[in-house]
């Protein structure tokens, strides 16, 4: 396939992604089996703010924002922008003036697998933005790429449509036909961190909570007390 703008994508339901970004995104990774995660790489260029919508994507040439442009025209209000290259970038390809326009389409946010730039400034508009890197380096518009079709990020698949969840911890992705199921799981993984936590907050402990005894024992692992333990190798 060459150089594409898909249009018309159908989109996950987005009260259902609203719900999902209420949970956060280390409860909705656990949630569906540690799947989805876009990897460490990608970090809040703030803090405190969480959001969800869904996946516009777009695969730019390093150091080419032009795709990026294109893609503006493809979001509409409750998206996230979702961007990569075609191979490692660091140069800020995404700045207040591109956010702006964004913002005034009722785009949520931006993850991007490379660098953004008038970070003071995104703040200050209240854009969220999840990247790579930050960088003052800017970028040319020649370069052809595509604009919602598969991409990769963190070892991750991201299709247009597909849910985006973002805030502190990261940016976890979900497809579109699983939302549902993964609030479902999501929704049951808060009920018993529920339970947990009053449980650890009238005071018992985690090994009893979740069984880890048994594994120290399973593993060799030895109670002794302090005076026998005088001079002992410890070392691995």
């Amino acid at each position: 396939m060459g150089n594409v703008i898909v249009t018309g994508v159908a989109r996950a339901d987005l009260g259902v992604v609203d719900e999902l970004a209420v949970l956060g995104v280390a409860t909705v990774h656990e949630a569906i089996g540690r799947a989805g995660y876009l990897g460490p790489g990608l970090r809040p260029i703030q803090q405190d703010r969480r959001t969800g919508g869904t996946a516009v994507t777009a695969v730019c040439w390093p150091g080419d924002n032009l795709m990026i442009h294109a893609a503006v025209e493809q979001c509409q209000a409750g998206d996230l922008l979702v961007v990569t290259t075609a191979s490692p970038c660091t140069d800020g390809m995404f700045g207040e003036l591109l956010a702006t326009s964004l913002a005034a389409r009722g785009v949520r946010g931006l993850v991007i697998e490379a660098g953004v730039r008038d970070v003071a400034e995104l703040r200050a508009m209240g854009f969220g933005v999840w990247s790579a890197a930050v960088s003052a380096h800017g970028t040319v518009k020649e370069t052809a790429g595509s604009v919602n079709v598969p991409i990769c990020i963190g070892g991750q698949i991201v299709r247009p449509g597909d849910a985006i969840i973002a805030d502190d911890d990261g940016v976890v992705c979900v497809p579109r036909a699983d939302v549902s199921r993964a609030l479902a799981a999501a929704r049951a993984r808060v009920a018993k961190e529920e339970q947990a936590r009053k449980a650890l907050a009238d005071g018992r402990l985690s090994l009893d909570l979740y069984g880890l005894r048994d594994k120290l024992a399973a593993r060799g692992v030895e109670y002794l007390d302090a005076s026998g333990a005088e001079g002992m190798d410890v070392t691995p």
